[in-house]
């Protein structure tokens, strides 16, 4: 089989993974300041299973609700307009990342529970260095890798190559992805990314987070993305993400003011977390 470019890999735009349109028009009102809780919870009224999903996160034992939402406006008042932007996108791209991923390693769930991991890593870190909106970090650290879900389809008969590259000269994956095809993961989720018309410096963050200079724009939020996802692979031994092949750039963490401290007390600060938001996401 002929290689593929990245340009017609994202031509193939029916089989690249679909956003639903109300999560979209979601994440764009949530960027409007001219936007009201009402305009918010009336867009995810208009989608039922997404209405479903919302409420059934919104009352689970992670929130501690004093009593049963029953609406979306309800949940949107009581948990703030970035909450429910969060649960949105989480709830439309669970069945997307949640897929094996047999050319990365990653079994059924794997990518799904790295991607919240990073997700909810990017947004303690922009909380705590306020180099970038939470809600927005949240949402690049959640689709950094969407690209592994398209070129586990379309590049799967290249992968062994990729692999034995990787291991036998010991570079990281993305880095031998790159030697063999021309681009990376990161690459084409960046592409996913411009084809759900999301804004530019998610498609930035996501393009950047193995190599900040493609983020160059939106440098913070590429940074952000870049740390939330080594210290939410701490945990992991896939060779999709070893921890000693997702090297720290010091860029990154001069530009957050991160030190080696810091970065534990974060890490310290995700775990907790993550104890209390993985199975609330399930």
């Amino acid at each position: 089989m002929a290689f593929l470019t990245i340009d017609q890999l994202a031509q193939h735009v029916q089989e690249l993974p679909s956003l639903p349109d109300t999560t979209v028009r979601v994440l764009k009102m949530t960027d409007d300041p001219a936007a009201s809780a009402r305009d918010v919870s009336g867009a995810i009224s208009t989608d039922m299973a997404l209405t479903s999903k919302v409420l059934k996160i919104a009352n689970s034992a992670y929130y501690g609700m004093p009593r049963a939402v029953s609406t979306v406006n309800e949940a949107v008042l009581i948990l703030g307009m970035s909450a429910l932007r969060n649960l949105a996108l989480a709830a439309s791209t669970y069945d997307m990342l949640r897929q094996e991923c047999a050319g990365y390693r990653m079994p059924v769930g794997e990518l799904w529970r790295h991607s919240l991991t990073c997700a909810t890593a990017a947004q303690i870190i922009a909380r705590s260095t306020r180099a970038a909106r939470a809600e927005e970090a949240f949402v690049a650290g959640l689709l950094h890798d969407v690209g592994k879900v398209v070129l586990n389809v379309h590049i799967a008969h290249q992968f062994q190559t990729i692999i034995a590259l990787a291991e036998l000269d010991d570079m990281s994956f993305h880095d031998a992805e790159k030697l063999v095809l021309g681009f990376d993961h990161a690459d084409v989720g960046a592409k996913v990314a411009e084809k759900w018309n999301l804004p530019a410096p998610l498609c930035q963050a996501i393009c950047g987070h193995h190599c900040l200079e493609n983020g160059k724009d939106s440098m913070n939020l590429t940074a952000i993305v870049h740390v939330a996802n080594s210290i939410s692979r701490s945990d992991y031994s896939d060779l999709s993400g070893r921890p000693n092949e997702i090297a720290l750039n010091p860029v990154a963490m001069s530009m957050l003011k991160l030190n080696d401290d810091t970065l534990h007390n974060l890490h310290e600060e995700l775990v907790v977390h993550m104890t209390k938001v993985g199975s609330t996401f399930e």
